[in-house]
């Protein structure tokens, strides 16, 4: 389970579960933390340390799709300090990392022309080999549903639901049936060229919304899209670019939410708020 803050009820509720914990630090806090190695170790004191018996916690995410952007700058200091707080407390086990959108990207495809774009290629050189030396991964967001709306006649439905038979994309000697494991690599090309060519990706978030943006948006779409997903992801068959490399994945999200802006934003949960599954993903 991902949290994207240490919020108190929820790390409560999930003591003694045996659930792995993504625990992410809030973008607001970034430029307090990144002022001092104390800042960070205070933060960590207060919001981790009460659930360390009782939490398996497996990454810290030092902020959410930031970069590019005006915090980004405040992400690598912030992996810095904690990765050094966690050390010195032989908390090796947990992981350090940060979560960038796919406009981290400058150019994606085909997927072996993946770059980083101009405004963030410096901060994620530095991010990249900071994760490449702490054996860590870099958690990506991809929406197939995003390209898939933005661009209907170019972006095939079957292509973005991994439902297509026939390879979509021939990029050289590789062919593309899905867009998400050509998101990846584009994901991996880019890395390698900042100096993290064995550095792996988590799917931090992918979903599909089930209502809120008309025919791009039903139950039927949104369940085809999660089922397969899991699938996907479940069969450890890796992407084109690195077969057999397990992806971490998760979906984006558990719960319809209300407080979302009205549209398709309020309509990505796999249940409603009272526990009722909006369609089966089983």
């Amino acid at each position: 389970m991902r949290l994207f803050d240490p919020n108190t009820a929820a790390l409560q509720a999930l003591k003694g579960s045996g659930i792995s914990v993504i625990l992410g630090i809030q973008n607001q806090d970034l430029p307090a933390l990144a002022a001092s190695q104390e800042a960070v170790n205070a933060w960590f004191t207060t919001n981790v340390e009460p659930y360390l018996d009782g939490i398996e916690l497996s990454y810290i995410a030092v902020g959410n799709e930031v970069i590019p952007g005006p915090l980004g700058n405040y992400v690598f200091p912030v992996m810095r300090f904690l990765r050094t707080m966690l050390d010195g407390r032989e908390l090796t086990g947990i992981k350090v990392t940060t979560v960038v959108p796919g406009t981290a990207l400058g150019s994606s495809y085909p997927p072996s022309s993946g770059v980083f774009a101009a405004e963030a290629v410096e901060v994620m050189t530095s991010i990249v080999q900071f994760i490449a030396s702490t054996n860590s991964s870099l958690m990506i967001n991809a929406y197939p549903y995003f390209a898939y709306k933005s661009d209907p006649a170019n972006v095939h439905l079957d292509y973005a639901l991994f439902t297509i038979k026939t390879s979509v994309i021939q990029d050289g000697p590789l062919g593309y049936y899905n867009l998400l494991d050509a998101i990846v690599d584009s994901f991996y090309t880019a890395m390698e060229k900042v100096g993290g060519p064995n550095v792996t990706v988590v799917v931090s978030e992918s979903g599909w919304p089930s209502a809120g943006s008309g025919q791009f948006t039903t139950p039927e779409l949104a369940g085809t899209y999660n089922r397969n997903f899991i699938k996907h992801i479940s069969s450890r068959v890796g992407t084109p670019k690195r077969p057999d490399q397990f992806i971490e994945g998760y979906i984006f999200a558990m719960f319809n939410e209300n407080q979302k802006p009205e549209g398709e934003e309020q309509h990505f949960g796999l249940f409603c708020p009272n526990m009722e599954p909006v369609y089966p993903v089983f």
